[in-house]
């Protein structure tokens, strides 16, 4: 576990002291804490408008730099008090860390004040206008032209960033995360220590460090809860997985509903889906065995991508898998993003609404940030020999469906072109173009039905949706490319 703040602490105290002690405007030494309330609340603030945020370091007296030291009981007076100034009177509210350093011979408090993402930091109470800066080694009231310039540095808290709980301890936190699952997706050891295991969770953004204590983060309850109902935010998020007996929605077999963080509870759903879904037997180095009718890498990226690209900020809904005899549906709340076409989804690039969550789901091995899941999906489902992948918009949310295999014969036209789209989507991204025999390879017919093969190109090209690479060859060896290529 890096204690870099610490490290980048003891460098800017070294580097105010000596060889001749002078302000900067990384920190500030005291001696003690200021009974003065407004003042220490204009030096947080300044200190949280700072790039990379700026230091505290108690023990110190001012004239000449003097080490004096500071003892327990003024160690738990000082952060108590600094650290409800942060969340009471400032706007967004500060984060704290401290740590008590022996440095020459003498015990120091350091406090680190961390850079606000959201500036300007400002009076709680008041207009951005009263908002402080570090200039010249102390601390200042900002101009209007520096508050605008802040307000360009500035973005707004991300929904992972949000605090999903209430003030909690260490144990708390340990108690309501599956850490030994998320240490197992990164492949690494838990921290030994309490303190290393919460500053390493505040690194990775699942939990907020506060002097008193710690917030779990959005991101930490919904990658790692081990029951969700125990975070108020996120509790209506849970995944829903519904299996109905027919094609429709009338006779309801049963329902699942998940309970535990997605990424901790990632692969138990892979097995629960396999076990619920219809399976086939094939004949494998002269043993039988029952395989899934869908591709488990088709269930995997379609789940990861219903989960990531949700919209969080409609209330009441979560990600829902539906189970028909002939088909699977994966709905996610939130319409598709305005910058995405509903037929360039397959190979373009990548976007979330949840950039952190879609980030750490790549570092755990659960999906990557390439683009090109709904290329593996595709892939796999022309493998299989299913019809086409259906992408369909929904009132505020955003639904893929997975057909049970089906013969060419039994696929209606529409479904035919779509698949043909697709197809030469595929080929595109793969540095190739469809022809007439690809196109039977990926339908799974014989060289006697290349005459339905090139009709049905014909109609994809009428359609609009592929067009001939190049007109001056003949129609035998014509390849196509998407209408868009």
């Amino acid at each position: 576990m890096s204690k870099h703040w610490i490290e980048q602490a003891l460098l800017w105290l070294k580097s105010s002291i000596e060889p001749v002690p002078h302000e900067i405007n990384e920190m500030d030494w005291k001696i003690a804490l200021s009974e003065n309330k407004e003042r220490l609340t204009e030096h947080l603030i300044a200190f949280a408008n700072y790039p990379n945020g700026g230091y505290l370091a108690y023990g110190v007296a001012d004239a000449g730099a003097k080490l004096v030291g500071i003892d327990q009981d003024q160690v738990e007076d000082i952060v108590s008090r600094l650290t409800n100034l942060g969340r009471d009177a400032v706007e967004p509210p500060i984060i704290l860390d401290h740590a008590v350093v022996e440095y020459n011979g003498v015990n120091l408090l350091l406090i680190y004040v961390r850079e606000h993402a959201n500036k300007p930091a400002h009076r709680r109470g008041k207009s951005l206008e009263d908002a402080w800066i570090r200039s010249g080694g102390s601390t200042r009231k900002a101009s209007r032209a520096e508050i605008g310039s802040l307000m360009l540095n500035s973005h707004a808290p991300r929904w992972e960033e949000l605090r999903a709980t209430s003030l909690l301890s260490a144990e708390e936190v340990i108690a309501r995360l599956d850490l030994n699952t998320i240490t197992k997706l990164l492949q690494r050891p838990l921290p030994d220590e309490s303190i290393e295991l919460m500053r390493w969770l505040a690194e990775e953004n699942m939990v907020v460090l506060d002097g008193n204590g710690y917030y779990i983060t959005n991101l930490g309850g919904i990658a790692a809860a081990r029951e969700l109902e125990q975070f108020d935010a996120l509790n209506r998020k849970p995944i829903r997985v519904i299996r109905y007996r027919g094609t429709n929605k009338v006779d309801t077999i049963d329902e699942m509903l998940g309970h535990r963080g997605y990424a901790v509870g990632f692969e138990g759903l892979i097995g629960f889906l396999k076990r619920m879904l219809p399976h086939s037997e094939v004949i494998q180095q002269s043993l039988r065995e029952q395989v899934s009718v869908y591709p488990e890498i088709a269930l995997r990226e379609l789940i990861a991508n219903a989960l990531i690209h949700q919209d969080f900020s409609v209330t009441g809904a979560g990600p829902t898998i539906e189970i028909y005899d002939d088909r699977i549906t994966f709905t996610n709340p939130g319409s598709l993003l305005p910058s995405k076409r509903l037929d360039r989804l397959i190979g373009t690039t990548p976007e979330s609404r949840n950039e952190l969550l879609a980030s750490k789901f790549r570092l755990y091995r659960i999906c990557e940030e390439r683009g090109t899941g709904f290329q593996k999906v595709i892939s796999a489902v022309e493998l299989f020999g299913m019809p086409p992948v259906l992408f369909t918009p929904l009132e505020n949310a955003f639904q893929v469906t997975l057909y049970a295999p089906r013969r060419f014969a039994d696929m209606a036209q529409s479904e035919r072109i779509e698949a043909c789209y697709q197809h030469a989507v595929l080929q595109y991204f793969s540095s190739q173009t469809l022809t007439n025999t690809t196109l039977r390879v990926r339908f799974k017919v014989s060289e006697r039905q290349r005459n339905q093969i090139t009709n049905l190109i014909a109609d994809a090209v009428d359609a609009g949706r592929i067009k001939r690479k190049d007109t001056s060859s003949g129609n035998k060896f014509a390849e196509y490319l998407p209408y868009w290529a």
